[in-house]
């Protein structure tokens, strides 16, 4: 299953890895690709993981959903 997100406080491509790093924390997840541009990702999961766990992660990274 394929999911978006948009997310904020990305500045850099440093931040892009670390968002990167944290969502395939999450179990189930992979092919993340972290856009800074569009301050997005897009990644695959096993199924559709819920958007507070993935706000948690982002959250413990300096980061939140948009």
């Amino acid at each position: 299953m394929k999911q978006a997100i948009e997310i904020t406080g990305m500045t850099c491509e440093n931040c892009a890895r670390h968002v990167k790093e944290a969502l395939e924390g999450l179990p189930g997840v992979q092919n993340v690709n972290v856009d800074l541009a569009h301050h997005s990702a897009h990644f695959d999961a096993e199924r559709a993981i819920d958007r507070e766990k993935i706000a948690a992660v982002l959250d413990e990274a300096g980061y939140a959903l948009a």
